[in-house]
């Protein structure tokens, strides 16, 4: 008798305690992954912030430096043009004198390098930009895709977690208004 009742009742307890416990260690299991998940695309979110200040950062820091080499460069070429027009009057020395403190202070004339310099810096940027990009479209499809799929969408909703609606980013380019640049 006693073998029977351990059969009939307390198998079946044990069973659908194990059946009970792992279904909510599941649903558990399901909510901190989601959490998770969220968290990765609130950090691939702060990292297209951090690298649009950068552009922003870089954009004026480059853009006063080019400025202020630029206007170097006139100053230098002003003087050259001046020296120029000394050694063409006839005071050549004077001329020499003042090209070569030129040539001592200014040994080369550099705003092309800044250019190269600004634009590579800018590309460096923009490629990383498009990174995060990616990566943060990467952590909603990961996201999504994982909410969505059985046993976890049931699991969640038993948990009473809210799903949050993420959407991709967008960043397509309109290239129409990028024409006659050097005019």
């Amino acid at each position: 008798m006693k073998e029977k009742i351990f059969y009939y009742v307390v198998i079946p307890v044990i069973a659908l305690a194990a059946v009970i416990g792992f279904v909510v260690l599941a649903s558990f299991s399901a909510e901190n992954s989601a959490i998770g998940k969220e968290e990765s695309i609130a950090s691939a979110k702060s990292g297209i912030s951090k690298e649009e200040q950068r552009r922003v950062d870089l954009f004026s820091n480059m853009v006063d430096a080019v400025q202020s080499y630029n206007d170097h460069e006139a100053e230098t070429l002003k003087n050259v043009t001046d020296a120029r027009a000394k050694a063409q009057s006839g005071d050549v020395e004077g001329a020499k004198s003042a090209l070569n403190v030129l040539v001592e202070a200014y040994p080369e004339i550099k705003s092309q390098t800044n250019y190269s310099q600004a634009m590579k810096e800018f590309s460096i940027t923009e490629n990383r930009l498009a990174e995060y990009r990616d990566n943060y479209n990467q952590s909603v499809k990961t996201y999504k895709r994982y909410v969505r799929k059985f046993p976890t969408r049931l699991f969640l909703s038993w948990r009473g977690y809210e799903v949050s609606e993420y959407e991709y980013l967008d960043f397509k380019v309109d290239n129409s208004k990028a024409t006659n640049l050097f005019k």
